[in-house]
């Protein structure tokens, strides 16, 4: 595949010049403007910010906007309409997004949103569009329904393909790293990581990782139905994309009295993996969402939660 131009950088980034430019920074002499106009500047920065993260695909690709930007830490996303179908521009700031959409477009639409344009950090997706949500059918009753979903579109996105893998994809032991530090707190995340090597070093069903499936990274649309978006380009043993259903769809739910060992039965029974080993994967992937959120110095309390009842399962 020809390199593609990167042409745009972090919105971070494009502010900043653009702030030094309209306040006259001396590294840009002939650009100097009165301090005058400084006070109503940064709505205006924003604005021109996005028009220079977004608009060369908008005029490449044809699009028009059809909502308003979202911006989060990895990505800027914008809704936009390609010959008047609803599609979603998406811009990738990081690593792990880009490998993501390489992972999205090895999907080829089968069971996942499908990639109408590629080009450098720029991804443009067909846009779900649909009533239904994984994550309110949880919390109304549906449970069970939910996971059966999930199940399903896994199965599909698990499919083998005629066509080659992405070249870039992450092996799953490297994402544990987090883990095996975190291990010297004990407890659960000993467990946890000790589960993790067990998994990481024995027989595994090698696939094509989506490495973050959960309730709201699956999509309804009235056409093709239920669509997973936002991969993050792993490789690994198949039953570790199953495990973070078991954190979700909130603290709530997942630590709900007898859930865990419900949905486990759910799961290993759409799916084949066996209770222990699926139990096993819950346990290492509640242990490793707690070490990130304990890097990101947020509370672990929900996936820590959900290792202990794994592993009280496991003993």
């Amino acid at each position: 595949m020809p390199k593609t131009k990167r042409r745009h950088c972090t919105l971070s980034r494009i502010v900043k010049s653009i702030r030094l430019i309209v306040r006259g920074d001396s590294s840009h002499p002939n650009t100097s403007v009165s301090r005058s106009e400084d006070s109503d500047s940064e709505d205006r920065l924003a604005r021109i910010a996005w028009r220079v993260t977004f608009d060369p695909y908008l005029a490449e690709w044809q699009l028009t906007r059809d909502g308003e930007p979202i911006c989060t830490p990895t990505s800027k996303l914008l809704p936009v309409r390609k010959d008047g179908v609803p599609a979603m521009l998406k811009i990738a700031l990081i690593e792990e997004e880009r490998r993501g959409a390489e992972v999205m477009s090895y999907y080829d639409g089968d069971g996942a949103a499908r990639v109408l344009a590629h080009e450098g950090d720029a991804l443009l997706l067909e846009r779900a569009i649909g009533g239904a949500s994984l994550i309110e059918m949880a919390r109304g009753g549906g449970d069970d329904q939910a996971s059966s979903i999930i199940c399903a579109t896994i199965a599909r996105l698990h499919t083998p393909r005629r066509h080659q893998r992405p070249g870039n994809l992450v092996p799953l032991r490297h994402w544990f790293r987090s883990l095996e530090a975190a291990a010297r707190h004990g407890g659960a995340f000993a467990a946890a990581s000790s589960a993790a090597q067990q998994l990481l070093t024995g027989p595994t069903e090698e696939v094509v990782l989506h490495g973050d499936v959960h309730h709201g990274n699956i999509l309804y649309d009235r056409t093709r139905g239920w669509l997973a978006i936002d991969p993050k380009g792993l490789i690994g043993d198949r039953a570790f994309d199953y495990a973070n259903v078991f954190c979700n769809p909130d603290m709530a739910l997942a630590t709900t009295p007898g859930r865990l060992q419900r949905q486990a039965a759910v799961v290993s029974g759409a799916t084949g993996i066996e209770r222990a080993r699926l139990l096993k994967w819950i346990l290492a992937y509640a242990g490793l969402s707690a070490s990130w959120m304990l890097e990101d110095g947020e509370s672990p309390e929900l996936p820590m939660a959900v290792a202990e009842i794994a592993a009280a399962e496991l003993s």
